[in-house]
């Protein structure tokens, strides 16, 4: 059946959407809720309300009509001109780091000296973090992500980064108002999409601005680090197929995305009662939406587990579905299509320095990832 009773384990009796058709119903669904303060925690015990509401701005976890006023700030700042000119810093990011990690020697950590800092540089652009800060702003956006690893889920320090990062925020939404440059929080800063605020409802407050910035790091950040790690792994596993990365990045990068679909779920509440795909979900159920699941689909892919870099992956769920499909996504796809061939164009001997049993994988339910990838190309 397309939706799967299941239990969460504070005993709330719920649901599992697993297959493509019905994970893409329930994302693009209204009647369903993104609100944690709304859900049975699917990774955890708790029940409604035992999670607090989401912070204003924070606009990955609004519903309508927050979430439509946030994003639509948002998505006039994503504009082709500012990707072009941040694919441009891209390509010159990408070849100063692929310098550092020749300069390192063979072997060297891969995370360490290119899958952490290039993204967080990019993240660094995107909000116009000053050059004279990104070192500070890098470093704690590490640990508040736990992009560096093993080290960064201490609990301490994660919350030391993460008040670090708010009031880091605050600054940066004031500098951005004294002296605006070209980036999306000038922008969101100085209403630049919509000045009179006709379109996009009322202006924002600096502490909705703030949060969403932290929510643009959250999402920019550790999804690429942990891409970049993960799909470099996979082209050593598959060297064969580094030729078809190269002659077509497009279609490999999305192979890439669909193959390791690196949120592997996501939960919505249901907000009233819903029938999809033929099943009745009660009013306050959650739904377990597997995207990992949707992406090996053997429906929707042929031989779904196997790495195919000239499938020509369409239509893929790596960036979710609906109202909340990440608004970064091409941005994303830029720094994948830029970096990869990149890396391996320079290191076309890439191999793993360790036995693979030997690599350590973060011990997360949210996001996958590598802690350290030591590589040779000697």
């Amino acid at each position: 059946m397309p939706l799967s009773p299941m239990t969460y384990p504070d005993g709330h009796a719920g649901w599992r959407a697993h297959d493509h058709a019905t994970v893409r119903a329930v994302l693009a669904d209204s009647r369903f809720s993104i609100r944690p303060d709304k859900m049975h925690n699917p990774f955890g015990p708790g029940s409604p309300g035992d999670a607090p509401p989401s912070p204003p701005g924070a606009f990955t976890d609004h519903d309508p009509p927050d979430h439509t006023r946030y994003r639509s700030k948002l998505t006039g700042q994503f504009t082709v001109r500012r990707m072009r000119v941040l694919a441009e810093r891209l390509e010159t990011i990408t070849a100063s780091h692929l310098d550092s990690l020749e300069a390192q020697g063979s072997p060297a950590d891969l995370v360490e000296h290119f899958a952490v800092p290039v993204p967080g540089l990019m993240i660094c652009e995107l909000l116009g973090v000053p050059f004279e800060r990104r070192t500070e702003f890098q470093q704690d956006a590490v640990l508040l992500t736990g992009a560096s690893g093993a080290e960064a889920g201490e609990a301490e320090a994660m919350f030391a980064a993460f008040g670090r990062m708010q009031q880091f925020m605050l600054e940066m939404v004031a500098l951005k108002r004294a002296h605006p440059t070209d980036d999306v929080l000038s922008g969101l800063v100085n209403g630049e999409a919509d000045p009179d605020n006709s379109l996009t409802g009322d202006p924002l407050t600096d502490d909705e601005m703030a949060a969403m910035g932290m929510a643009l790091l959250g999402g920019g950040l550790d999804t690429t680090t942990n891409m970049l790690s993960l799909g470099a792994l996979e082209l050593m596993r598959s060297p064969a197929q580094v030729g078809a990365l190269l002659a077509d990045p497009d279609a490999a990068v999305e192979e890439l995305l669909r193959h390791i679909s690196l949120t592997p779920a996501t939960a919505r509440t249901a907000l009233e009662d819903a029938e999809i795909e033929g099943t009745l979900v009660r009013a306050g159920d959650t739904v377990f939406v597997e995207l990992r699941s949707a992406n090996h689909d053997p429906a929707r892919y042929a031989d779904p587990d196997v790495l195919d870099l000239a499938r020509g992956a369409t239509g893929h769920l790596a960036f979710g579905h609906g109202i909340h499909q990440c608004i970064g996504q091409h941005l994303a796809r830029i720094e994948l299509k830029i970096a990869f061939p990149a890396l391996f164009t320079r290191f076309p001997k890439l191999r793993l320095a360790v036995p693979e049993d030997e690599l350590s994988h973060r011990a997360s339910l949210v996001i996958g990832g590598l802690e350290r990838l030591p590589v040779a190309w000697d």
